[in-house]
């Protein structure tokens, strides 16, 4: 457990650096380290990594030390894979059935949430702009973008971005331009 563990915060932190500073060196690491999010970033995968090994109590807490002191709320069992960032976490709140794949990136104020009983579903490669809303039982393909403040309700496909309320696609990527983004 405790090798996994480290090994999901340092791909969060690895991720948040390469964001914000464009490369990971040692000097933007320890930078990354007391940026706004970071700190809420970690006391999740200490939840998740409670929940994994049926800490009940301990997952309780470290929701509570989230709420408090990185001001967002994070349902005890989300579920995100590696490099899962809070660019900025004021206001993030995620229901607790929410899965997610690989590098996600959430600005501040946004909303996953369930609606009559049902939560997103994420793929890989997501970008979350500030104050957006995914709500209810839908799927968010790989490679998606939602605009600041768009308010999501129906699935998104792969390689989509989508903005506005509710949220229509605003641009299609192509196989091809995904892939070249990939290897970039």
């Amino acid at each position: 457990m405790k090798h996994r563990l480290i090994g999901f915060i340092r791909s969060d932190v690895k991720a948040k650096c390469q964001w914000l500073y464009g490369e990971i060196t040692w000097k933007n690491l320890i930078k990354t380290l007391f940026t706004d999010g970071t700190f809420a970033m970690i006391v999740y995968r200490f939840m998740q990594a409670s929940n994994r090994a049926k800490l009940a109590p301990f997952a309780m807490l470290f929701n509570k030390i989230n709420v408090i002191f990185g001001r967002c709320i994070i349902g005890r069992k989300a579920d995100f894979g590696h490099a899962f960032v809070l660019i900025h976490s004021y206001g993030v709140v995620i229901n607790t059935q929410v899965r997610g794949g690989n590098n996600i990136f959430l600005e501040h104020d946004v909303t996953i949430g369930a609606e009559k009983g049902k939560a997103p579903v994420l793929g890989n490669n997501i970008f979350i702009g500030a104050g957006a809303r995914v709500i209810g039982g839908i799927q968010i393909g790989d490679n998606v973008k939602i605009g600041a403040n768009a308010v999501v309700l129906e699935d998104v496909p792969s390689g989509a971005t989508v903005a506005g309320v509710p949220a229509r696609i605003v641009k299609m990527e192509t196989a091809d331009s995904v892939s070249d983004n990939a290897n970039n």
